[in-house]
Order: structure tokens, then sequence, then C-alpha cells
């Protein structure tokens, strides 16, 4: 790095842009979870931002955008780090930045954090960037990225195979010049958790800063389980892509809570189908977020979708939108189905690859640019 670059405290950049929900109060900014991020419009021939990370198994994986473009993704090491995001650029140039986190919430490696403290450049902040619509997604592993990274035969879960960079979140961002943000957990559900775990149920986070990057204690001096302040950034849709998880419970043997000893499973009946008494378990606790969901926001569009990854738990859904419309009179809400993956668009761990987040992308860009004014 040359020695002639201005350092910047994150902070005192009166035009810098932050993504996802960040306590605005800090001297840092913490990138708790995908999306998290920081965007300025700058001159100069380069910048630099500062960062410190930290992990115990899962690392932080991060990306650069340059005027919009994925220009380079890679992870961070523990301990402080100067990463270069562009030089050699004629000065004279506004360049939009943006550096962000790739990478989830990881609530099973409570070390795992990215904290940027500062920038060093040669040039000017500019006014922060312009986005027309602003849209929040709840979601599992899919929102995630798991399996956008990767050859379709890898299957070990780890954390270069997720992203946000290239999630039907960001690819809907950019077609709609949205500012997005992202709640989402890998094997988390709304009613259980993949495995039956009913602790594992992202509404239960859903009304605080970043209460996923609570568990343990690095993350928690940055306010991730504060209440989070709803009016401070008003979502015009959010979009809500849970199922997949709670349809995999069917399947899974009986988890035992380590804390009450109690076991729970979600059962099938004589024929092999949910039974109606799990089934409405599922369908009450959708139409519980549904409820959550509206009472924070309360103007938004809502949009379910679901399928990328089966449609088993479709009618179940189906039929809590039902009692959600018919208890609420609420006709802001939409439920949308989308297409499985197959053997052109399944990803790593057989998850969504990047072809079906386009596919999905570009079915929910057409659905919000209708609605969306």
């Amino acid at each position: 790095m040359d020695s002639n670059l201005t350092y910047f405290n994150i902070k005192d950049i009166g035009s810098l842009k932050l993504h996802g929900r960040i306590d605005n109060s800090l001297e840092v900014v913490p990138l708790l979870s995908n999306g998290h991020g920081i965007e300025v419009n700058v001159t100069g021939s380069q910048l630099w931002v500062e960062v410190e990370a930290d992990y115990d198994n899962y690392e932080p994986w991060v990306a650069i955008e340059l005027n919009g473009e994925l220009v380079s993704r890679f992870m961070v090491d523990k301990g402080k780090h100067s990463i270069c995001l562009f030089r050699g650029i004629d000065p004279s140039r506004t360049t939009r930045v943006r550096f962000y986190r790739e990478t989830q919430a990881m609530s099973e490696d409570e070390r795992t954090s990215v904290i940027v403290k500062g920038l060093w450049g040669d040039g000017n902040f500019m006014a922060p960037p312009y986005y027309d619509h602003k849209l929040e997604f709840i979601g599992d592993s899919i929102s995630s990225g798991e399996g956008t990274y990767g050859a379709k035969s890898d299957e070990d879960w780890t954390a270069y195979c997720m992203s946000y960079s290239h999630t039907y979140i960001n690819l809907t961002g950019k077609a709609l010049n949205a500012e997005c943000r992202v709640i989402s957990q890998g094997g988390w559900g709304v009613f259980c958790g993949w495995d039956n775990d009913r602790r594992h149920v992202i509404g239960k986070h859903y009304e605080q800063i970043c209460g996923l990057a609570s568990y343990g204690d690095t993350n928690k001096k940055y306010n991730v389980d504060k209440p989070h302040d709803f009016t401070s950034w008003i979502p015009d849709a959010v979009i809500i892509n849970l199922g997949t998880n709670d349809a995999s419970g069917f399947d899974q043997p009986a988890f035992r809570d380590p804390d009450t000893g109690e076991e729970y499973k979600l059962e099938k009946d004589e024929n092999g189908l949910y039974s109606k008494e799990d089934a409405m378990r599922i369908s009450l606790a959708a139409v519980n977020l549904l409820k959550l969901v509206r009472k924070r926001n309360p103007d938004s569009h809502i949009v379910w979708i679901y399928g990328m990854l089966g449609y088993d738990l479709g009618p179940v859904l189906a039929e809590a939108f039902n009692i959600y419309t018919a208890e609420t009179g609420d006709s802001n809400v939409k439920f949308i189905m989308l297409p499985a993956i197959n053997s052109e668009t399944v990803g790593a761990r057989n998850h969504p690859g990047t072809e079906s987040h386009k596919i999905a992308a570009g079915i929910l860009t057409d659905h919000l640019r209708n609605v969306l004014v």
C-alpha cells in the first residue's frame, strides 16, 4: 500500500452507504451476515479497506463489486488486514465500490466475525449510491446461497460454497436497483430445523438486529441481539423463502433438546403422508410469521416463495396463506411456487446452483415489477 494514501475512520465518512442491519452507534462496521457491507462512490486511483477477522471453524468470505460487477471474492483469515479494493484507475473517475460479506451469520461458530474499521484512499468521497427500492429477505440455506459456488460433486459443508453474490437475492436487487437485506440461516425453518430442532426457527430472531450472530460472545458487543428499529429502514417488499427444512424434519430422527431432554419429531401417518397435526403446526407457524412480518412492516408487500428444493410442503404453506388472509383480510400478500432444481440447475451440496437462482430471480423480479411503485 502506498504511503501517500489518506486514512479515513469508517464512521467519519459521511457518504458511506451501509448494507444490512447494523447498529449505527458503533465506531466500526461489523459485517454480521450475508449481504452486510459498505458501499461508496469515490474518486482516486486506489482504495483499500482495513478489516479484522476471526473464526474457529468457518471462516468469513467477502466479495468486492466495482461499478455493480463482481470482481473478487475470497476468505478473510484471522487478524488485521489491509485489502485492496481497486488500484490503477483514472483518479478523476468516480468508482462505485461495494465490499460485503458473502457468508451467513455462522450460528455454529461463535467466533466468526469480520469487522470494517477504515478506508485508505487518494481521492474524495462523493454522494452515496442511490437505490429505487428496499427489499428484505427471510430464508434458509437457499437464501444463504449454499451451493452457488463449488462443483456439483462437492458435498462438504464449508463456507466457500455459500454466497450473497450469486443468489436470487442479489440478482433481484440488481434487476430492480433495490437495496436488499437478508436474514437467513442454513438448516433453519418456520416451525423447526431440518433435524426437528425446534430452537432453529428464523422468526424468533426477526425482531433483533442480527440475533443469528449472537451465539457466543464474539459479536454480542456489536449489539446483535438489540431490538431492530423497524422505522429506520422500511422495505417496499418482504420476501420469505422458508419451509424446505421443515419438510425435511418428517424424514429425520427425533431431536432431543439438550437443555430440556424433550424429544421432537414431525410424524407421517400410516399412508406415508404428513400427519394432520404436524402439518397444521407448521401451517400455524407460517401464519404467525406472516403476522409478525406484517406487524413490523404495515405497508410492505409480502411474498412467500417456495419450491427450489422440492414442493412437499407447498399445500401446507398454501393453507397457511388461506388461514392468514381469512383471519386478517390482508390482500397485500402473494404465494409463489418456484421451479425445483434439476440436473442442469443444481449446484454444490445438491442445493440450487447459479442457474436455479437466476430463474428464481427472474420470476420474483417480474412479480415485484408489477407491484412496486
